[in-house]
């Protein structure tokens, strides 16, 4: 199950009541910063307009490929730890605007993941440390630390066990 707070709507869908839920402003200078840094070679530069303009939670040697979008509403929700990459044209949302509701939930991706392009990750999911997430995947519940998943929707490949065992067995044929 997916942590994200629930709040309900009367009247026109939630869509249409956005500047209700978040400020006009934040909401522009979010689009601008992650226009910029979606286009940005430099992923110094990158983790920089995240971090400041953002105020995302961004790690260290973390790579973000070119043309992710960050969630425009709500970035701060968002957390990666150190030396994960996320791929080329993934999207990380920590809102969803509903026909009677919205619902905002945190993001949190380990530290050492692997993000496949065109990857979507909806609201309040972790992705545990040392995650593989193969791409296309659309990640709609937590992927445990060492797991590989893949697919829509999102199944298990491999628990981290196996994974563990698969190079073990490699090792072992190649001596």
């Amino acid at each position: 199950m997916r942590r994200t707070t629930r709040y309900p709507v009367k009247g026109a869908n939630s869509l249409w009541q956005i500047y209700r839920t978040v400020s006009f402003w934040k909401v522009l200078k979010n689009v601008i910063v992650i226009l910029i840094a979606r286009y940005t070679p430099f992923l110094g530069v990158k983790n920089w307009l995240y971090r400041t303009f953002l105020r995302m939670k961004v790690g260290d040697k973390t790579a973000v490929a070119l043309m992710v979008v960050m969630d425009i509403m709500f970035p701060e929700k968002i957390t990666i730890g150190k030396n994960t990459i996320i791929g080329f044209n993934s999207t990380i949302l920590a809102h969803e605007y509903l026909i009677k509701e919205y619902r905002i939930g945190e993001v949190h991706i380990g530290s050492n993941v692997m993000i496949g392009a065109n990857s979507t990750i909806l609201p309040g999911v972790e992705i545990g440390d040392g995650a593989i997430v193969s791409a296309g995947t659309l990640v709609h519940k937590d992927v445990p630390a060492g797991y590989f998943v893949g697919g829509n929707p999102m199944q298990v490949i491999r628990t981290k066990e196996q994974l563990v065992q698969e190079k073990r067995n490699a090792k072992e044929t190649t001596q």
